[in-house]
């Protein structure tokens, strides 16, 4: 068995064990935002975990009471980080994990919000403690996410997605279970039993088979568009975010 890869982000452990690439999330003093080298290790594991004959599945979950708390608003800088993107679509790890051949299952732990939420849109298993909440926040903040817009609606369908991207209102587990937006429901303490049980159920099927029905899943779901940032004004973006991160209510420019 080949041993998992450097990452490179101190906030994504990995480690390879009985077929499975397991991911977990660990900056709970930060809730789990992802900061820039966090999205690219997410991408990292894609890439590789797509490259190894010997893996069935890529597993992520968090830590703590938060699974994921979408962007890091704050920017704060927590790790050097000194490489480029020289794609600006590339910013995100979320076609990544859809182009991987291995099929990937979140393990919701706790509170999943904004970019978490779309992490889990983008898996292709996805089970929820009964601790788990789900909100998409990101208009609060002036982002047009367009992963949320894309993909929440063919999830959930167009009246749900519409509210819970218009209210911001957050749902519990068993919500997100009635909608869609989770496969599976189960106690706290039951989730590793019940993550453990799955990924032995897809480590049994055909590799070749669920790789290419995988492949067709999402090749008819439709792609986010980035170019949506480029539509908002960049005042209305930075005053969503420095509001939050200030604490303080939002001005909007107008």
């Amino acid at each position: 068995m080949t041993a998992a890869p450097d990452l490179g982000s101190p906030f994504v452990a990995a480690e390879v064990a009985d077929g499975v690439l397991r991911l977990r999330i660990e900056r709970p003093e930060r809730r789990n935002a992802f900061s820039q080298d966090m999205y690219r290790a997410l991408k990292r594991a894609a890439v590789w975990a797509d490259r190894q004959p010997h893996l069935d599945a890529v597993c992520v979950t968090g830590t703590g009471e938060w699974f994921a708390a979408g962007g890091d608003l704050s920017r704060r800088v927590d790790v050097d980080d000194v490489e480029t993107e020289w794609d600006g679509t590339d910013l995100f790890p979320f076609r990544h994990i859809e182009r991987c051949r291995k099929i990937w299952v979140a393990a919701v732990n706790g509170v999943c919000h904004a970019g978490g939420v779309d992490l889990v849109l983008h898996c292709d298993v996805t089970v929820a403690s009964d601790r788990a909440r789900f909100r998409v926040p990101e208009l609060l903040r002036g982002l047009p996410d367009p992963y949320i817009g894309a993909r929440l609606v063919a999830a959930v369908g167009l009246a749900r997605a519409r509210f819970m991207i218009f209210t911001a209102e957050e749902i519990d587990a068993a919500t997100a279970l009635q909608i869609g937006l989770v496969g599976d429901v189960v106690a706290h303490d039951a989730l590793g039993e019940r993550v453990a049980s799955l990924l032995d159920r897809v480590r049994a099927t055909g590799p070749a088979a669920r790789a290419a029905l995988k492949r067709d899943i999402n090749g008819r779901l439709p792609a986010g568009d980035p170019s949506l940032f480029s539509l908002v004004p960049s005042a209305e973006m930075a005053e969503g975010m420095a509001a939050f991160v200030e604490k303080r209510p939002v001005v909007w420019p107008r």
